[in-house]
């Protein structure tokens, strides 16, 4: 039996990708950059157990921009996990289910992890 002629799978050209399913992903993604970013604190905190010379050396590679692009990068992955898991509490109580509700919802948790994150940044900037 031939494939031949038949037609794809409709999802490959029907659907469109929901918002609602990016952050999904997303929301999956920045779990696993957390819990990366966890081993960092842990890494960070056993620098500073071992004296001065092991905390300048870690400081410093942070400070570098690679250092600061994956701090940003977990700051920005908190945020949105915190954002997004707050509306997953209200998921929870069984509001903001309408089609039109988790949209605003979706775009609403983008714009308060940038916001989020660059007011941090704002804010600490000068300590990093």
């Amino acid at each position: 039996m031939s494939n031949e002629g038949r037609p794809l799978s409709p999802h490959l050209s029907v659907y469109r990708w929901p918002i609602s399913m990016t952050l999904s992903i997303l929301h999956r993604m920045t779990g696993v950059a957390l819990s990366i970013g966890l081993i960092a604190l842990v890494v960070w905190l056993e620098s500073i157990a071992l004296g001065a010379s092991s905390y300048e050396a870690l400081s410093g590679w942070m400070r570098s921009g690679i250092g600061q692009l994956l701090l940003l990068g977990w700051c920005f992955s908190f945020f949105f996990h915190l954002s997004n898991g707050v509306r997953h509490l209200f998921w929870d109580a069984g509001r903001g289910f309408e089609k039109s509700q988790v949209t605003a919802s979706s775009w609403m948790v983008i714009a308060a992890a940038f916001i989020l994150t660059g007011s941090y940044w704002l804010v600490l900037g000068g300590l990093l």
